[in-house]
Parts: structure tokens; C-alpha cells; sequence
């Protein structure tokens, strides 16, 4: 039997009290955001007659998710950066502005502060195993004119999924760089092939995942922020064509134009002309910017980051 409770006196006055309406003091947009969480949850144990065993289990599970670390890896599992990047892409609609390279998700694994190098940079530290990769491209506008001085802030994993930082065993900033594009907007990366990871193992993430019938793993991605003033910063990140997951990303973070060839070059002077010691994948992306007077988008959205003062 499914009672009903929520239209009732005694719920409406526990909602204004829990949330902070019936006084003068706090945050307002604090106090709104919060009535309406509660008002839906309330409304949900109502809707779906969730029991005091499932609502303390899910309680268990958020302290569990928490101590984990794991809740900026259950967030985009769950779609919710990928549906933010649909709201943005809404408004981008409305504001006239969209266009250019696809938006897509930022994951939480970026790291401020990455050495920056004009035009060209070695992304790894020549110790880390893998097969070569050659990342290049052009930064453009939307007529196609090279932007000068473009900042292509590029990340990305290693072969065997892990980022340096949250890894200890990489060097400092090991595959991540910030590169200055030339004066025609060119910009170019050495490195070393990324593989995709998956949600740790009997992890938070993981036990949610199982219950939905649904895996935890990403295909190998390479991420990007590219700015430049008096142009809309750009979020994205590509995949490499060929994976297992490239369409099946847990993250959502697929898009179909940031799919992304990797051809093997095994010529034996370009080989040597790009300092590999033997074959190499080579990786073109060009990145299209559109121009916006407002500098509130000109740069990356705040959030929490991970930063590494350079000695």
C-alpha cells in the first residue's frame, strides 16, 4: 500500500524548515536549489514507496562514495556532464554563438599548469612504454583563418589507462602540455599512444553500473582545452577510431566528429624526422573556434581543479 504524504501540511512545513524558508538568513540560491532536491526526493520515496531499508542503503552508499573518491566518476557515468553539455549547447543555440568543434565532457583528471612550449612539445617523458604518436593540427576559425597563438592544453592517459598526478610512479606532468599554435595556427605533440581505463574494479562506480546492466570503461581519448581571446574556450577531447569502446564510452563522451584516425607510418625518414625509433601513429585534428565578445566564455568554466605549483 502507497500512501500519500506529500501534499499534506505536515510535509509542505518539513520541507520550508529542512530547506531554510521560514527565515531570513543564508544563501537564497542555496535555499532554492535545496527545496526543490528535497521536494523531488520526497516526492521519488513517494512515487516509487521506497522503504526505510532501501533509503539507508543509499545513504550507506553515498558515505561509501564519498570516502571512494569516486563521485566525479559516477557523475558523467550517470550522463550528468554529458547533459550539461547539452544544456550548453542549448544556449550556445540561443546566443547565437554555436558552431565550430563539438563540445564534450572534461572528466575529472585534468591537472593546471602544465609546461608550455611554443608550437611544438614532447609530451612524455621518454621513459614511459609505448608506441609513438604524432599529434598535430590547426587551430582555425570559422572561416577557416589560422588563429595565431592559439593555447592547446592537451592531456591525455597512459597504455595502461592511468593519468600522471593521480599515478605516482609518472614524472610531473608526464603527457600533458600546453602548446602555443604559430603564427598560422599549427600546433604539434609528440607522445605516446593512450589506452582507455576502466572504473576500478568492486569500486562504488562499478557496483551501480552492475545493477544497470551496464559496463564502466572508456575508450582511449585524448583531451583538449584550446582558448584564445576574443574566442569561445573550448572543452573537448577526441577519440581514436578502432577501440572497442569508441561508441560505447561509459562517459558519454563520444561524439561522432571527434573520432579520430590513428594511421601507422612506418615511413623510415619521417620516422627519423620526428625522433621515433621505430613506427608511429600519427593523429590529425584540426579545431575550429568561434569568435565571442563575451569574456565570460572565454575561458574554461570554474570548477574545482587539480593544480601543481612548477618549482
Amino acid at each position: 500500500m502507497n500512501v500519500k504524504t506529500m501534499q499534506t501540511n505536515a510535509v509542505k512545513t518539513l520541507l520550508e524548515k529542512a530547506a531554510g524558508l521560514d527565515n531570513a538568513e543564508g544563501n537564497p540560491r542555496m535555499k532554492e536549489i535545496i527545496h526543490r532536491l528535497l521536494s523531488d526526493i520526497y516526492q521519488m520515496i513517494e512515487d516509487l514507496d521506497i522503504t526505510p531499508e532501501e533509503f539507508w542503503k543509499g545513504a550507506n552508499y553515498l558515505n561509501e562514495l564519498g570516502t571512494n573518491m569516486e563521485v566525479m566518476l559516477l557523475a558523467p557515468g550517470l550522463g550528468f556532464d554529458h547533459y550539461l553539455d547539452i544544456r550548453q549547447d542549448a544556449r550556445d543555440e540561443l546566443a547565437g554563438i554555436a558552431g565550430g568543434t563539438p563540445r564534450t565532457i572534461e572528466g575529472p583528471l585534468y591537472v593546471a599548469g602544465a609546461p608550455i612550449s611554443d608550437t611544438e612539445a614532447r609530451m612524455d617523458d621518454g621513459e614511459t612504454p609505448g608506441q609513438g604518436m604524432l599529434l598535430h593540427g590547426q587551430v582555425l576559425d570559422e572561416e577557416g583563418n589560422g588563429i595565431a597563438g592559439a593555447l592547446v592544453d592537451v592531456w591525455h592517459a597512459d597504455t595502461n589507462g592511468m593519468y600522471s598526478h593521480f599515478q605516482t610512479t609518472h614524472s610531473e606532468f608526464n603527457l600533458r602540455r600546453r602548446i602555443l599554435a604559430d603564427e598560422n595556427g599549427f600546433f604539434t605533440a609528440r607522445s605516446i599512444v593512450p589506452n582507455g581505463y576502466g572504473c576500478p574494479p568492486g569500486g562504488s562506480t562499478l557496483q551501480v553500473l552492475d545493477q544497470l546492466g551496464r559496463h564502466g570503461n572508456r575508450p582511449a581519448h585524448i583531451h583538449f582545452f584550446v582558448s584564445k581571446p576574443e574566442f569561445k574556450h573550448l572543452t573537448s577531447q577526441i577519440n581514436l577510431a578502432g577501440d572497442e569502446y569508441t561508441y560505447d564510452d561509459f562517459a558519454f563522451g563520444t561524439r561522432d566528429e571527434l573520432v579520430v584516425d590513428a594511421n601507422p607510418i612506418s615511413d623510415e625518414a619521417l620516422i627519423k624526422q620526428h625522433g621515433f625509433d621505430g613506427e608511429f601513429l600519427d593523429v590529425h585534428f584540426d579545431i575550429t573556434l568561434v569568435r565571442t565578445a563575451d569574456s565570460s566564455i572565454q575561458e574554461a568554466h570554474p570548477r574545482a581543479r587539480c593544480t601543481v605549483e612548477q618549482a
